[in-house]
């Protein structure tokens, strides 16, 4: 099993109920993956993976739980420099822009 040739913090979110509303505060430009439990295997693996999110040019940034289940959340800087500090809390189910699905 090889690992992404670059850094990445994870956050494990565990289960969690559809709707649900996240928001991720960044120090910097970087990526943001919401990945279910077989995405983010498959996203540790360096394997074509799906997720939610994308590049985040703004702090902080809210996401929705597409679907009930155990999930993960990566920020990366792959294609960027530096490194960005990250954190994420779960907040009140509000209306969250939902961020598209892409393939890596």
């Amino acid at each position: 099993m090889s690992k992404p040739a670059f850094r990445y913090s994870h956050y494990d979110l565990n289960e969690q109920r559809a709707g649900t509303v996240i928001e991720i505060t960044l120090s910097a430009i970087a990526n943001v993956r919401l990945m279910n439990s077989s995405n983010f295997e498959r996203f540790t693996e360096t394997l074509k993976h799906q997720f939610v999110g994308g590049v985040a040019k703004k702090s902080p940034i809210r996401l929705s739980i597409p679907e009930s289940g155990h999930w993960h959340l990566v920020v990366d800087m792959e294609g960027h420099n530096g490194f960005a500090e990250s954190s994420v809390k779960m907040i009140d189910k509000t209306s969250a822009p939902r961020m598209q699905k892409a393939a890596v």
